[in-house]
């Protein structure tokens, strides 16, 4: 028995979020958690950031991005289709208790992970501003999920097309000069948590970042999400993926990931081929 799409909806071109049926996950998941599922006997785990969670109605929702194999073919399952595997939560949940007023940070599909802490803060009636970065209009996700739980929130597309021309370091410090914000929190593609990392640094603003490098189990035993963290070797899955910023060695990630990302969008553009006709 598997866990059943309940709900599913393609927020743009590349970007699918699914509601799946997952009562012990919904229950126990926090922000900054996540899952790995596989979608059948055959096909490899991946991990997913648990976007939302209701545990009165057993749903757990994920938001993807369609880059490699399995995402791929999961953007193919539809309602009532059934995942073979959903584990979690795992990993460390985002600390927020001790943040009066925060400024979280999400670019990209990464947007979806900083959702849910934007929503943990205003839940614990507590200030939370957001930045947002997109490469244009067509591929903006959850603003309005965003502008329900936060003060303000601020969008950039790289090429002007919706709201601010720029990205989400484009008036970065010019924002943190106007607040005094406790602590920052970024999610994103790698090159993008370096760069907001290097102006918050000036500051000293604490900046928490949220990893998420190659996973495989999940437990600590593969060792592919490892990473230097103040020259210390450390796992993502089980010591994170919350991470001191000002301490990741970003340089050494970009380098690992990318050989990574080649080989995923190598084996998905096999596959497309492969199964054109269907």
């Amino acid at each position: 028995m598997g866990y059943k799409i309940i709900n599913k909806e393609i927020l743009n071109e590349t970007v699918i979020k699914m509601d799946i049926e997952a009562i012990d996950v919904a229950r126990h998941a926090k922000a900054g958690q996540f899952i790995i599922l596989r979608i059948d006997e055959k096909g490899e785990r991946i991990p997913l950031t648990i976007a939302d969670a209701n545990p009165n109605n057993g749903l757990v929702t994920i938001i993807f991005q369609i880059v490699g194999l399995t995402t791929l073919k999961l953007s193919k399952l539809n309602q009532n289709d059934e995942i073979l595997d959903f584990v979690g939560p795992l990993g460390k949940a985002t600390k927020t208790e001790n943040v009066k007023k925060a400024l979280v940070i999400g670019g990209g599909v990464g947007v979806a992970i900083a959702y849910p802490i934007c929503k943990q803060i205003n839940n614990e009636n507590h200030q939370v501003d957001a930045i947002l970065g997109f490469r244009n209009k067509e591929l903006v996700i959850l603003e309005k999920e965003f502008r329900n739980n936060c003060q303000n929130v601020y969008i950039y597309s790289d090429d002007g097309s919706y709201q601010n021309k720029g990205f989400v370091t484009t008036d970065l410090d010019k924002i943190i000069q106007e607040n005094q914000y406790d602590e920052v929190f970024c999610i994103g593609p790698l090159v993008m948590m370096k760069n907001v990392c290097n102006i918050t640094k000036k500051y000293n603003l604490k900046t928490t970042v949220s990893m998420n490098p190659i996973m495989i189990d999940g437990t600590g035993m593969c060792g592919g999400c490892k990473l230097y963290i103040d020259n210390k070797v450390k796992f993502a899955c089980i010591d994170g993926p919350d991470f001191d910023g000002f301490k990741v060695d970003f340089d050494s990630l970009i380098l690992r990931n990318k050989i990574y990302h080649e080989r995923e969008i190598e084996s998905c553009n096999l596959y497309k081929e492969a199964n054109k006709h269907e």
